[in-house]
């Protein structure tokens, strides 16, 4: 059985409670990377598949290894520098992540890699937002926000308080008519 759309943003307002209501009806745009597929592109994907299964199975120092062997063949392919910034987040080494986020946003701005673009200004924002850089940490997440990722949309609301009170009085008003 599939969901609604209705459906849909329903649960999208339960599990994000901090997410505006209208955002929770908008569905995600589903932002892609277009990039060459050379021999060196495809040859670099695969290894960063393999260092993402390593990573979510938490073998972080394994997927670092594939990765760095990975930006060996394509130096200058971003996502690879955006999933290792993701996995040296996840062993606490956030100033080297901040590196490589930053060095994957260089690589993917003014070209066709939406995808990554956005999902290194996620990633930004939380690790500014981490140092609480709370002015750089909106910066990044409201230029996610814009391209349609919900989480960045929820950090947006967290970051402002006055939103986030309005929220909360809205939830209140629309539990009081049911």
């Amino acid at each position: 059985m599939e969901l609604s759309s209705k459906d849909r943003a329903i649960l999208n307002c339960v599990f994000n409670p901090h997410l505006p209501l209208d955002d929770a009806f908008n569905e995600k745009p589903d932002l892609q990377d277009e990039e060459e597929s050379t021999e060196e592109i495809l040859n670099a994907k695969k290894l960063e598949m393999e260092a993402v299964i390593l990573a979510e199975n938490a073998q972080c120092d394994e997927a670092i290894i594939k990765l760095n062997e990975a930006i060996a063949i394509a130096p200058n392919k971003a996502s690879l520098y955006n999933n290792r910034a993701h996995t040296l987040q996840f062993q606490g080494k956030y100033e080297e992540a901040l590196e490589d986020v930053n060095k994957s946003l260089e690589l993917a701005k003014d070209s066709k890699l939406l995808k990554t673009l956005c999902q290194a200004h996620v990633q930004r924002g939380v690790l500014y937002r981490r140092k609480d850089d709370k002015e750089n940490a909106r910066k990044d997440f409201q230029i996610a926000a814009e391209m349609g990722d919900v989480f960045a949309k929820t950090q947006m609301v967290e970051l402002n308080p006055y939103a986030a009170l309005c929220n909360e009085m809205l939830r209140r008003v629309m539990e009081t008519w049911k």
